[in-house]
């Protein structure tokens, strides 16, 4: 894709821009970025780095402070394995080893989550020909579950109801596979 604005270069920022339900996209090439002066430049930066964008996000305190005799110790937690701090990740974007996964697991969490949307689990893709029941599957078997506990409550109405919705997702499953072949 080239530049919208120079019509140049190839665009290397993409940006989605929706106002009032109507979506704009903007594709630029980083130099167009630098001399438009919009929010695309850092601050005393020489351009856009996913690596800044990266310390921005995780920009969380993680010192400690713990008070002792009226002493105050400020620890900071390091990769036992590779000897790697927090605020060294967040400066360079990427982690020194698999095991500063488990060291800063807790402070880890909430950025996940705030990246993506309240997840903070990956499962991994699975490509659209073989996925496209999965999901309808896993729902399936959440039912099945669902229905056992109301069936085991004695609540028989609300059994009956997801009962149909079993069976509406099976004659989905069915006749998506039907269209497969």
């Amino acid at each position: 894709m080239i530049c919208q604005q120079c019509e140049v270069r190839p665009a290397t920022l993409h940006f989605t821009k929706v106002v009032n339900g109507e979506k704009s996209e903007v594709h630029i090439c980083e130099h167009c970025a630098k001399e438009s002066g919009d929010i695309f430049s850092m601050s005393n930066q020489q351009g856009f780095s996913v690596n800044s964008l990266l310390a921005g996000l995780l920009n969380i305190d993680l010192s400690t402070t713990e008070t002792k005799a009226n002493k105050v110790k400020t620890e900071i937690p390091k990769c036992s394995t590779c000897g790697m701090t927090y605020q060294q990740f967040a400066q360079i974007g990427r982690f020194g080893c698999a095991d500063c996964y488990r060291t800063f697991e807790k402070p880890l969490l909430p950025v996940l989550k705030r990246l993506h949307g309240g997840n903070y689990l990956h499962h991994g893709k699975v490509p659209n020909r073989i996925g496209s029941n999965l999901h309808l599957k896993k729902e399936l078997e959440a039912l099945r579950l669902n229905l056992k506990e109301y069936i085991e409550k004695e609540e028989f109405e609300k059994a009956a109801e997801l009962r149909d919705q079993i069976r509406l997702l099976e004659k989905q499953i069915i006749e998506s596979k039907g269209e497969e072949t």
